[in-house]
This record gives structure tokens, C-alpha cells and sequence, in this order.
């Protein structure tokens, strides 16, 4: 399964992680030197969760963090096979 948000789309970013020796020019060093160089990724934070869809449908997505947080979305509540028979006598 893609680490992909289904809703934004925020997908893993690449970059480089770049090491330095030496005393910066502006604090009274000789300058700094590059020493190694090495790819990394930065992972989108996905959560999956129960949602109600707009048919009414209970479906499990993978969503990022900031979209739970902002309330986009109704979750689903969970029904307990013994509240089953007072969930059914509340709705009646």
C-alpha cells in the first residue's frame, strides 16, 4: 500500500541531508567543509480511520494527521455488540 494521503495527496518528499565539519567564516573560523552527502525522505504522517461517506457508507481510509486535526471528516462511530440492542431501541 502507497504511503499516500487519499484526500491531499501528500506523498513521501526526498532531499539530502547534508554534513558539514568546521567553524562557520561569520563566528572567526576558516570556513566549513562539505563531508558527506546522503538521500533521506521525509514520510507524510498517515493515520487510517473510519469514515462515513456522503452515501452513508462506512469505509476505512489512510489520511494525513493535518486533515484529522482541521475536522474534515465524520468518523464512524463504533457500535459494541452489547450497546447494539440499545443503539437499535434509541433509533426506533
Amino acid at each position: 500500500m502507497a504511503k499516500v494521503c487519499q484526500y491531499s495527496g501528500k506523498r513521501p518528499q526526498v532531499g539530502k541531508k547534508i554534513v558539514r565539519r568546521g567553524k562557520a567564516k561569520r563566528e572567526g573560523g576558516i570556513g566549513q567543509n562539505v563531508t558527506g552527502i546522503s538521500k533521506r525522505r521525509w514520510k507524510p504522517n498517515l493515520q487510517k480511520i473510519r469514515v462515513v461517506d456522503e452515501n452513508g457508507t462506512v469505509r476505512r481510509i489512510r489520511v494525513c494527521a493535518r486533515y484529522i486535526k482541521a475536522g474534515k471528516f465524520t468518523k464512524a462511530t463504533r457500535i459494541r455488540k452489547y450497546d447494539r440492542a440499545a443503539a437499535e431501541a434509541a433509533t426506533k
